[in-house]
């Protein structure tokens, strides 16, 4: 979403919906979307699926359960893409040995539009614990991109795409093998660009070590093959590489922390810009990061070591080409070790090796179904400070801000980090802050020139609920859809910015 130069008030109103007696904090949700007036929120409830239908004063006038998902078969995992008039709910379930995508459009009031569209299967001979396709939609919404990955051969990887439009008509189906030359090489963050274009990074990494290879893999919407640019690393070595489709510009933008030395601290920001009308990278290089850039982020750290527990959260593109990035130190403790980005001891963050047959890269700030408890009570999550960086479109760094934050919670990272809102002239940043031992929803605002205010206390902000604000999502110009806890029962809370 391109940023755009004007001012605005930072006047914002939360209303709360009321919590159902079944909607207890361990249950599956996700935020659909405003649709036709309402917002539509999904709930999975002891094996039964439900579309809640909520008006503009967050109360409940609808609630249709969605009975063609089969009751009785394992629900992995759901996707929503939403319309101004209704929205596609994407899933996967297995029966027996089949895993099965479907597809339902459902209207503004919760009721499925014609028949469910069967859009894939598969047979994998096992009971699967985590999804095996995964769903990209383009910025404007006009193509939906559906795979999954086999990696049965480690030697050879074969990726199986589906291109649909908006209307999920079938543009192009793909079978491509996707040599794994090295027994370390990882795919990771796919995309799909406005053309239907599909992106992604592939690289070496031995067992959680630095990235020391790497590359940029581009498939074209009607082509059956892949067009694979090698990344010029050098003696720099990568942390974690995000992916940006910029497509007022036709760039993509790839971007990492990067090192000096292997296991050494992070230096700065690694850059590669692809230019998609000539076919050929724009920019590739680095950006150092200053002394007084660290100390502002540093919190406990030296300085040296001031990046060291940062994970890039947010890439946004500007209509200038240039762009702003957003990254936040994440860490944990426990009482044996503290985990940290090479020994990845409670699970990697950006990888995941699903089982023996399929591979899938995850997305954080996607919800993770039924994965915000970890049941260890052993293991502390914090979320710390947040930096806010501008580059030009040379990859030049114009302006940099730090939001000092300190967050920390037992068993569960649900009510941690932070979200972004994007307004058009602004950037607000809306995480919880511990205030006299109330957790408060604090809300910073960023104007295109990196000025950052710490806007007043949200109005109703009531006593007793708990924010999620990493699952929430932005529904419209001006309005955030956020989860709360109140008590033991999940609700949802509206946020309208004037």
């Amino acid at each position: 979403m391109a940023v755009c130069v004007s001012f605005v008030t930072s006047a914002q109103k939360i209303v709360y919906s009321e919590p159902e007696r079944d909607d207890s904090r361990r249950m599956n949700f996700e935020i659909a979307g405003k649709i036709g007036g309402n917002f539509l929120i999904y709930k999975n409830i002891r094996n039964k699926n439900f579309i809640v239908l909520l008006d503009n004063d967050m109360k409940q006038v609808g609630k249709v359960e969605q009975d063609y998902v089969p009751d009785n078969d394992r629900m992995i995992n759901v996707d929503f893409f939403a319309f101004p008039d209704f929205c596609y709910m994407i899933y996967q379930y297995q029966k027996k040995s089949i895993i099965y995508c479907m597809a339902s459009k459902i209207g503004a009031d919760g009721n499925k539009i014609g028949d469910v569209i069967q859009l894939d299967t598969t047979h994998i001979g096992f009971a699967a614990s985590n999804k095996i396709y995964s769903v990209l939609t383009s910025e404007d919404k006009s193509k939906i991109a559906v795979f999954k990955i086999n990696s049965r051969n480690k030697d050879l990887y074969v990726m199986t795409t589906l291109l649909l439009n908006d209307k999920l008509e079938l543009l192009k189906k793909s079978r491509i093998a996707i040599p794994m030359e090295e027994r370390y090489d990882y795919l990771n963050d796919f995309h799909v660009d406005n053309d239907g274009d599909m992106v992604f990074a592939k690289f070496y990494r031995n067992s959680n070590d630095n990235i020391s290879k790497a590359s940029f893999l581009v498939k074209n919407a009607q082509d059956d093959t892949l067009v694979q640019t090698n990344l010029n690393i050098e003696k720099n070595y990568l942390d974690e590489i995000h992916i940006k489709v910029d497509n007022f510009n036709k760039r993509y933008l790839l971007t990492s922390f990067y090192y000096k030395q292997r296991r050494g601290n992070i230096d700065g920001l690694y850059f590669y810009i692809w230019d998609k009308p000539s076919g050929k990278p724009v920019m590739e290089n680095v950006t150092v990061f200053s002394d007084e850039l660290r100390k502002e982020a540093k919190g406990d750290a030296n300085i040296k070591m001031a990046f060291n527990d940062y994970f890039i959260r947010n890439i946004i593109p500007r209509k200038d080409g240039g762009f702003i990035l957003g990254s936040e130190a994440y860490y944990t403790t426990s009482r044996f070790n503290s985990w940290n980005r090479w020994d990845y001891l409670y699970g990697s963050s950006f990888l995941s090796s699903v089982n023996n047959y399929y591979y899938y890269s995850p997305y954080f700030n996607n919800y993770w179904w039924g994965s915000r408890y970890n049941n260890n009570q052993a293991v502390r999550y914090h979320a710390d400070n947040i930096a806010i960086l501008s580059f030009n479109k040379d990859g030049k760094l114009e302006w940099s801000n730090v939001v000092s934050k300190e967050q920390f919670d037992d068993q569960t990272d649900e009510l941690l980090s932070y979200q972004l809102m994007n307004t058009g002239g602004q950037l607000h940043l809306l995480f919880n802050k511990d205030e006299k031992r109330n957790l408060l929803l604090n809300d910073y605002s960023i104007t295109p020139d990196g000025q950052i205010t710490h806007n007043p206390t949200l109005k109703n902000l009531d006593k007793g609920y708990e924010f999620m604000p990493m699952y929430s999502k932005q529904v419209s110009a001006r309005q955030m859809i956020i989860p709360c806890a109140y008590r033991n029962n999940i609700c949802f809370a509206k946020i309208d910015y004037n």
